[in-house]
């Protein structure tokens, strides 16, 4: 009885041993997962326990590693998860770069890239907040930036402020793909591949060609928040006609 006493014991102590408990854990962000995303970014508003960075992507201030203080100006490594009701992104770590802060006496700003999500497009202005955005005119010539495009903002901090300054702007990412299949076309839309958005309001055809299912293409496309998808086309040419 004894023995069985102590070994019941012996089981419930492995059970609640916190050593135990936390092994699990120590692998925070696996490698290869698709649903995480590494970004650098600058942190553009703070509101004491949460804030923003690069105009679009929100943090509380409990993610932020080691407990370094964050402000406005501060050039930060960011994790994000994608989360799936919405499909946008939320920051579930941020590494601030403490050593690469621009020091606003300065009179020689250093220019820096970060990473920002397109919210809204106007006729001559690309926002990546309600408040936070940049001209057309420093747009690469060949891309128009569309709702849920990431970019990639060369900008500097002015002078004496915090106020920043964007310089150039390109696609975080573009690819080129051969031969794919047009999969589906509703209206003005359609998926490429199954997994390759497009939409004829932002999409660069040779002239008089109307994309239709089954057409085999060759695509140039970018990384891009589209409802469920990754990507989107910019540009599409059918096989056919080359």
């Amino acid at each position: 009885m004894l023995r069985l006493l102590r070994q019941a014991m012996d089981f419930f102590r492995r059970r609640t041993d916190p050593t135990q408990e936390q092994q699990p854990q120590q692998a925070e962000f696996p490698k290869g997962n698709s649903h995480l995303k590494n970004v650098q970014g600058v942190v553009t508003s703070f509101y004491g326990d949460y804030g923003l960075i690069s105009g679009s992507i929100y943090f509380s201030c409990h993610v932020v590693t080691n407990q370094v203080p964050v402000k406005v100006g501060q050039k930060v490594r960011v994790v994000l998860e994608e989360v799936a009701a919405s499909h946008g992104f939320k920051a579930i770590k941020v590494d601030a770069l403490c050593d690469d802060i621009d020091d606003p006496g300065s009179s020689e700003p250093k220019t820096r890239v970060l990473t920002a999500c397109v919210t809204s497009v106007s006729t001559d202005a690309v926002y990546i907040s309600k408040k936070t955005y940049f001209s057309l005119d420093i747009v690469s010539e060949d891309f128009m930036p569309y709702n849920g495009d990431w970019l990639a903002i060369e900008y500097s901090i002015l002078p004496g402020t915090y106020n920043i300054k964007a310089h150039s702007v390109k696609p975080i990412e573009r690819r080129h793909v051969e031969e794919v299949c047009i999969t589906s076309r509703l209206g003005r839309n359609g998926v490429i591949d199954n997994n390759i958005f497009f939409t004829l309001d932002s999409l660069d055809l040779p002239d008089g060609y109307s994309p239709q299912v089954d057409d085999l293409v060759n695509v140039v496309m970018v990384e891009s928040v589209q409802l469920c998808y990754l990507w989107r086309a910019i540009s599409l040419i059918p096989v056919k006609l080359l």
